[in-house]
């Protein structure tokens, strides 16, 4: 005879959690190419450092880092467009991409570091960059 063990509600979360990292859809944002669009990010308690990345948040990083900070200044930057344009001691990290293009569109993720085994905080958003045409028309 084959036992099945059903496993207990708390027990089901604790493995969707810790396993397969069960996760909200990312935050749809938009923006048009050329035009600056900001992606919001900000937290509360200690003063931290954190990251953006191109891609999901990871289980231990940002992915494709893409700007740092040490929870005062940026200490990492790969490329201009990519700013930190809140007040990061007021835990504003929202991340500013100046001049877009399309090959922007995509995953970005913010991530917290907060003291603990996998207590960061992680932000997915999913950007897409629109672009007109000679008419004025925007397209994907």
């Amino acid at each position: 005879m084959i036992k099945i063990k059903i496993l207990r509600p708390h027990v089901l979360m604790l493995w969707c959690l810790f396993i397969y990292r069960c996760k909200a859809s990312p935050s749809q944002m938009t923006g048009v190419e050329g035009q600056s669009v900001t992606l919001p990010c900000s937290y509360t308690g200690e003063i931290t450092t954190a990251c953006w990345g191109r891609g999901e948040c990871s289980l231990l990083s940002c992915g494709s880092n893409i700007i740092w900070t040490d929870g005062h200044k940026v200490s990492f930057q790969k490329d201009r467009r990519y700013q930190l344009k809140g007040n990061i001691g007021e835990r504003d990290l929202s991340l500013t991409i100046e001049n877009p293009v399309q090959s922007d569109s995509g995953l970005y993720c913010c991530r917290i570091e907060k003291i603990g085994l996998f207590n960061d905080i992680k932000i997915t958003q999913e950007l897409t960059i629109w672009t007109g045409d000679a008419s004025g028309i925007l397209v994907a």
